[in-house]
């Protein structure tokens, strides 16, 4: 079982208070990240409530929880379903909500001059106000427990680039607003952390993608001038599924979140993540002509661009 300390240093001991053991809720649980979480925690003795779209997803978690994961139908971008899940975790007197894992979120891909805004706003409704809004629906426990909030954002909320705006403006939002929740949460002894991995072996991308490219098709404007770059989009995607690291290694981070005496605000997961942090920190001019060199089409306006500042 893994020991959750409060941000004062205090260790909750579920053993003394067994109607009161600790328990971790994780939003998007179904698949990927989220899945690999809920799974690692549960096999370390932690009681998990997952939340699933699907319930058949919850189906494949239970077998993988060792009767330790409680799936729960979880939509955070339905107010009521949000405060239907917190009535069930206070409906069970013996658990104490912990933690939150703020993990759910979708991608959304291509040329924001093309994307519809209603498709943005399902972006930012999914991977901002989503989390935002179970923040403020599970707040009143995690302060009963000097809890800890862990939001699962993404080294593109540092470094934006080309065809994932959309994506990187969301996880730009949810570090600012992780900012200002750290600080404001202080006072009552409850933590908040972001988790920033870089590329993920999960097929979000790849189906984003191709999500992405049923919309872009209906774009009557503009599309023939985004072609050759949207094709090189796809062949990133692919690269990043194949080459990205597992969803496990930033499981095993978000735990340490969780467990650590003295949790960081930030968590970089990842060698790509790394050397992206490193590039957001350089020049503009410099760090354009990397993205461009990195997405396979540096042109001569970027090159000229680059002499023109140096």
């Amino acid at each position: 079982m893994i020991a959750i300390t409060t941000t004062n240093g205090k260790t909750h001991d579920s053993h003394a208070n067994l109607r009161r053991e600790g328990a971790v809720l994780i939003t998007g649980a179904s698949s990927g990240i989220g899945y690999a979480t809920a799974t690692l925690l549960a096999r370390h003795g932690t009681i998990v409530f997952a939340g699933i779209r699907r319930q058949i997803d919850g189906e494949m978690l239970l077998r993988e929880g060792a009767g330790n994961i409680k799936p729960m139908l979880l939509d955070v971008t339905d107010p009521t379903s949000l405060l239907r899940a917190r009535a069930k975790i206070e409906s069970i007197r013996e658990y104490r909500l912990d933690a939150l894992v703020n993990n759910a979120g979708i991608a959304l891909a291509g040329p924001l001059e093309l994307l519809p805004i209603e498709e943005l706003r399902k972006q930012f409704e999914v991977n901002f106000f989503g989390a935002i809004a179970a923040i403020q629906t599970f707040l009143p426990l995690l302060r009963e427990s000097c809890g800890r909030i862990v939001n699962v954002s993404s080294i593109s909320g540092k470094l934006a680039t080309p065809f994932a705006g959309a994506f990187s403006a969301s996880k730009f939002a949810l570090e600012a607003a992780s900012d200002a929740l750290r600080l404001e949460l202080r006072p009552f002894g409850v933590s908040v952390s972001v988790v920033e991995p870089g590329s993920v072996r999960t097929p979000i991308w790849r189906r984003s993608t191709e999500a992405s490219l049923k919309i872009l098709d209906e774009a009557s404007v503009g599309r023939p001038d985004y072609d050759a770059a949207i094709r090189q989009m796809m062949r990133v995607a692919q690269q990043q599924e194949l080459r990205g690291i597992a969803p496990e290694r930033v499981a095993q981070t978000i735990e340490r979140a969780l467990t650590a005496k003295h949790p960081r605000a930030r968590y970089v997961v990842g060698l790509d993540a790394w050397l992206r942090l490193l590039v957001a920190r350089l020049p503009e001019p410099i760090r354009d002509y990397l993205i461009a060199a990195a997405m396979g089409d540096v042109t001569n306006q970027a090159v000229g661009a680059l002499e023109r500042h140096f």
